[in-house]
């Protein structure tokens, strides 16, 4: 997993400052998840893997899916990896893209996993007290565990944050056994 965030840091860098001087964060954003999405579909990734098929076939086959939406950098820079035969670092580009986009507009990418669904203002509360805790304007992703029992984890970044029952409760466990 290091070895491929570590090929794909350069590639997504580079398309970073690329995408900031030509003032089009959003297209580039857009077009690299696309492209890392089709070139993570299983029958793709087996084709671009290939080494019976030619560079051109492989081309063909993936801009045959990806089609006009694919933007001509960003069709330029899946040229270049399927011609270096990395054309499998394409997801992990796009996920890194990301990241230095949203780090440039501030933002921060939020992961909430409550016991029972949140209503909008207790969500936008959360995210709201996140966004002053961490000073940047807050994008979260609410998921459903009822395991937890009670409360919420709250994953920022490499942080969580346990406010769960069952978190509590494991807690205590760890306590009492001492």
């Amino acid at each position: 997993m290091a070895e491929i965030a570590t090929l794909a840091r350069p590639y997504a860098e580079a398309s970073f400052r690329t995408a900031l001087e030509a003032k089009d964060l959003a297209g580039w954003s857009a077009g690299l998840a696309l492209a890392g999405a089709i070139a993570a579909e299983p029958q793709m990734a087996d084709l671009l893997g290939n080494p019976r098929l030619t560079r051109a076939q492989k081309l063909e086959l993936f801009f045959a899916v990806g089609g006009e939406r694919l933007a001509a950098p960003v069709r330029n820079l899946v040229t270049i990896l399927v011609d270096g035969a990395r054309a499998s670092l394409l997801p992990e580009i796009a996920a890194q893209f990301d990241a230095l986009k949203r780090a440039h507009e501030s933002v921060l990418k939020v992961r909430i996993v409550s016991a029972m669904p949140l209503a909008d203002p207790e969500r936008e509360d959360l995210v709201s007290e996140l966004s002053r805790k961490y000073g940047r304007r807050g994008e979260a992703t609410v998921d459903v565990d009822a395991s937890l029992i009670g409360g919420a984890r709250v994953h920022v970044g490499d942080e969580v944050i346990h406010a769960s029952m069952r978190d509590a409760l494991a807690q205590m466990a760890v306590a009492l056994a001492r």
